[in-house]
């Protein structure tokens, strides 16, 4: 076992305890290239088990690299997003690179512009923008950043580089595993018009009662909170029919299920819900949700690897698209007659 240094390491303890020179632990730290595979996984060793940072502007002077990128997320609070943006923050760092963030209190053009702009003055080599709102096509469609610019969960198919969940295939999937079980009236409560992904999974609810010849249910719209899904549980409370919903996201599941509750229609006897997320909550929900889940690890590790590869000029034919998975929990079964409501 090599002695570590009592003091902070410098690349010459690193060049010591891997036996190359001082040079080429310069040049596998600054990703030169005609090293060999032995060489830099020795040298890779030796800044592991030192602890050895290395100096990022010193690397920036000879690299002309400043290894940051900058992150562009909004401050919504929801759980997808927050969830995404802590795992591209935690894939950009074991990449190497330092992430700069910028949150929006509101979506706009002229906001994501704004961010766009304020990152680059930070010399960033490349943004990830955490937006699926349709404001983030605008200024895909306008704005050259001179940089890679990764969009994250909104609409794919707009975006040279992109990465997200395939929300219309989950869609599809929940309201599959309803018409399965018998449904034949399923309501949808969907996100807000600005959303692209609201859109795509009301889209997805919807071809899948085309494809099984069923007309769909009543539409409600919210906004993604408790409130507004507990809003929606009124108004189909209002109008009998439906003997599922597929709601568009969980906090939204969890408003309605509390309607219902409140006006003693029960889940899944009377009416099955299935949401979208799977946050961590609806697990220990009663009963427990049936929803969605999005891999938001793969999200963030996928986003930052195609980040990367753009960065270097590599034109990898990574996947954008990452499936989605239907966890079947207690809040769906076949429909029975719906109770007498007041």
């Amino acid at each position: 076992m090599t002695a570590t240094p009592h003091h902070a390491p410098v690349m010459a303890d690193v060049a010591k305890v891997a036996g190359v020179s001082h040079q080429t632990v310069s040049r596998v730290i600054n990703g030169m290239p005609n090293i060999k595979d032995s060489t830099r996984k020795r040298v890779e060793a030796a800044i592991k088990e030192l602890g050895y940072r290395p100096n990022t502007a010193a690397r920036a002077l000879v690299t002309r690299k400043s290894s940051t990128i900058g992150i562009i997320s909004t401050e919504s609070g929801l759980y997808g997003p927050n969830s995404i943006h802590r795992t591209v923050e935690d894939a950009a760092r074991q990449a190497g690179y330092f992430a700069g963030s910028v949150s929006l209190s509101s979506v706009t053009t002229q906001s994501l512009t704004d961010a766009i702009d304020h990152l680059l003055r930070q010399s960033v080599e490349g943004i990830v923008m955490i937006a699926a709102q349709y404001a983030a096509l605008d200024v895909i469609h306008h704005q050259d950043p001179g940089v890679p610019l990764v969009v994250v969960e909104g609409d794919l198919s707009k975006a040279k580089f992109a990465v997200g969940v395939d929300q219309h295939r989950g869609a599809y999937e929940a309201t599959k595993h309803l018409l399965d079980l018998g449904h034949t009236s399923i309501a949808h409560v969907r996100g807000p018009l600005e959303w692209t992904e609201a859109e795509a999974r009301r889209e997805g609810w919807e071809a899948a009662l085309r494809d099984a010849g069923q007309e769909p249910g009543p539409l409600y719209l919210g906004d993604w909170t408790p409130r507004s899904g507990y809003i929606a549980g009124r108004q189909l409370l209002d109008q009998p029919g439906p003997t599922a919903v597929f709601v568009a996201n969980d906090q939204m599941t969890i408003g309605l299920m509390h309607a219902l509750h409140e006006a003693g229609v029960a889940v899944p006897d009377d009416i099955s819900l299935v949401g979208f997320d799977d946050a961590p909550e609806t697990e220990f929900l009663n009963p427990s949700l049936t929803t969605v889940r999005q891999n938001f690890q793969e999200v963030g590790r996928r986003a930052i690897d195609v980040l990367h590869a753009a960065i270097l000029g590599e034109n990898e034919d990574l996947p954008r698209l990452i499936e989605p998975e239907l966890i079947i929990r207690s809040s769906t079964s076949a429909p029975t007659t719906r109770k007498a409501q007041k």
